[in-house]
């Protein structure tokens, strides 16, 4: 009786792994940065910063017929936070993902836990992946697929402990309770989705709700890529005040050669200007997008900044080249401008930054990147940072990515 419950223990073991994957891959990410006027204009009578940055990733992926599970955990530290010899940690582990995905049937699946959310061009939503800590939600979503149509529906309330009584939230930095929808349709040379998002800010007056509502729509034609962002945000803020903002986006890339793209793009955020009522918010807010990306890599806007502020008009001109097969350069030339009026003496003109980043991949699992950013800032600019010092305002960096893969199974 013994033996025969130990051989169906192990036929049940092998049933339930004979489809199983099993892989094990990690992330070491430093980073040196020289800052001299970056996400703000460089004061007088102060030396610019110079440090190191590092994250570090151990993640493990499990994948059967009825789910996918995932765990990352990470540790993300400045080079000398800490002393030598030291007992713990300032930033010490964390974990960035834990999230298991359920698959109901061919088409359904419900994905629970800590993860990341990515929709499009990071727009809204997006993880952020610069940061070393980068962006990850606490969250439920249901997900549905079949063949090029998708619909995801997420969920999420936060709290910042076990409770016996009372909701209110005192986390800072982050969403009361959300809910969104996320329909996406591929066509042979164009696709779209659209978003609507409930986002819910604890208040002084309670719960207040924004909504944002959008599309993002990408077409290809030949050799030009044509990419347009459509948002408009309304509700209440954080601050109960009556919102009334949008976004619109517009990129156009040609494919000059089969080294070259170029491409030109604008993007409006609308905002507020010093005669704003007191009630009224006019300023879009792209919430959880990977703000990064989009108006610069100096982060003068909507990166921890520039918040219900007078919003932002940025031209740009940008440029990839592919060097080889290992390597390639992108530059940005972009022209930055307020949205809304600055006060009734200066121009709304900002100013115009120049991005160049160098990539080169030295194996499949080793990458570097190296970039130089430089703003030459106009009055406007210094009326909103508060800083006309006339000072060099330029940062530098360089990357280095090891990926590797530890151990992967396939049963």
């Amino acid at each position: 009786m013994k033996k025969s419950k130990i051989i169906i223990a192990l036929l049940f073991f092998a049933t339930t792994t004979i489809f199983a994957q099993l892989k094990i891959d990690a992330e070491l990410r430093p980073r040196a940065e020289y800052r001299h006027g970056f996400k703000t204009l460089f004061p007088d009578n102060t030396n610019p910063a110079l440090f190191v940055s590092q994250r570090t990733r151990l993640n493990t992926t499990y994948k059967t017929e009825r789910l996918n599970f995932y765990v990352s955990f990470q540790d993300v530290r400045v080079w000398g936070d800490v002393p030598q010899l030291n007992n713990a940690d300032n930033s010490g582990l964390s974990v960035h993902q834990a999230w298991g995905e359920i698959f109901l049937d061919s088409n359904f699946s419900v994905k629970l836990g800590r993860q990341e959310v990515i929709y499009d061009d990071s727009r809204i939503f997006g993880n952020v992946d610069w940061a070393q800590q980068a962006r990850s939600h606490d969250m439920a979503m249901l997900k549905y697929q079949k063949d090029d149509f998708k619909f995801d529906i997420g969920l999420a309330f936060n709290q910042s402990k076990e409770n016996l009584t009372g909701t209110n939230l005192t986390t800072p930095n982050t969403y009361k309770a959300m809910q969104y929808a996320w329909l996406h349709k591929d066509w042979n040379d164009f696709s779209g989705s659209f978003l609507f998002l409930n986002n819910g800010m604890q208040s002084p007056n309670g719960l207040t709700y924004s909504q944002t509502v959008g599309t993002h729509l990408t077409a290809k034609k030949d050799k030009f890529n044509i990419t347009a962002n459509l948002y408009y945000q309304f509700g209440n803020d954080a601050l109960d005040r009556e919102l009334s903002a949008y976004l619109l986006g517009l990129e156009a890339m040609f494919k000059a050669s089969e080294k070259t793209k170029v491409g030109l793009g604008v993007e409006l955020q609308s905002g507020n200007d010093y005669n704003t009522p007191a009630d009224e918010n006019n300023a879009f807010t792209p919430f959880y997008g990977t703000n990064h990306k989009f108006n610069g890599f100096m982060d003068y806007f909507y990166v921890g900044n520039h918040i219900n502020s007078v919003g932002l008009l940025d031209l740009y001109a940008k440029a990839n080249f592919k060097l080889n097969s290992k390597s390639g350069l992108t530059a940005f030339v972009h022209n930055f401008s307020a949205a809304a009026d600055i006060n009734d003496t200066v121009s709304n003109q900002l100013g115009t930054e120049v991005d160049l980043v160098y990539g080169y991949k030295f194996t499949k699992d080793i990458g570097f990147k190296a970039g130089y950013s430089h703003l030459f800032p106009s009055e406007g600019m210094e009326v909103l940072k508060g800083n006309s010092d006339g000072n060099t305002n330029n940062w530098a960096w360089v990357m280095v990515t090891i990926k590797p893969t530890l151990f992967s199974s396939k049963n």
